[in-house]
């Protein structure tokens, strides 16, 4: 994959969508096993020099130059609240499509791309009557394993999102 270029690879997997259906890739961020589908994953590559952009937000970490895109950097640790932590030679940046724009997100480990079925998958708790998490789809379970499912789509707020794109224009 190295070699292909965004668009190819987002055509390429766009064309086996029905084929990717109910896979995920999983991966690991603080203790907890996380998983998005398999469909939004463009690339996974591993850490690299990050360029730091003034007035972002804590969680998002800056933009990397992965083969002349400009690719925008969200801390998956920082964002879903935990406590910040050093990387090595484990994190990763998963690089997704979030409405046709590149975004990488950075993990402690990713462990591998599985299947999960519909029906191995739980809808989220609810935090109380009206608010269900924004980002979190829901519980699968895997063996003996809880994967938490979540929306890339969604892991940023709108306004945020608008925001981290238009700084990276």
């Amino acid at each position: 994959m190295e070699n292909e270029n965004f668009e190819t690879v987002n055509v390429a997997v766009q064309a086996d969508n029905d084929e990717m259906k109910g896979k995920y890739l999983t991966f690991w961020t603080d203790g907890q096993l996380f998983g998005v589908p398999i469909t939004d994953v463009v690339q996974i590559v591993g850490m690299q020099e990050i360029t730091q952009i003034p007035e972002y937000p804590y969680y998002a970490k800056g933009i990397i130059n992965l083969r002349g895109a400009i690719v925008p950097l969200i801390d998956v640790r920082l964002r879903l609240g935990k406590p910040e932590a050093e990387y090595n030679d484990r994190t990763c940046i998963i690089v997704a499509n979030v409405h046709d724009i590149y975004f990488g997100f950075i993990v402690d480990e990713v462990e591998e791309v599985t299947d999960i079925s519909d029906d191995q998958i739980s809808p989220p708790p609810k935090l109380n009557s009206d608010t269900v998490n924004q980002y979190l789809t829901g519980v699968a379970h895997k063996g003996d394993k809880l994967v938490l499912t979540i929306n890339t789509a969604k892991i940023l707020g709108e306004d945020e999102f608008d925001a981290l794109i238009q700084d990276a224009q």
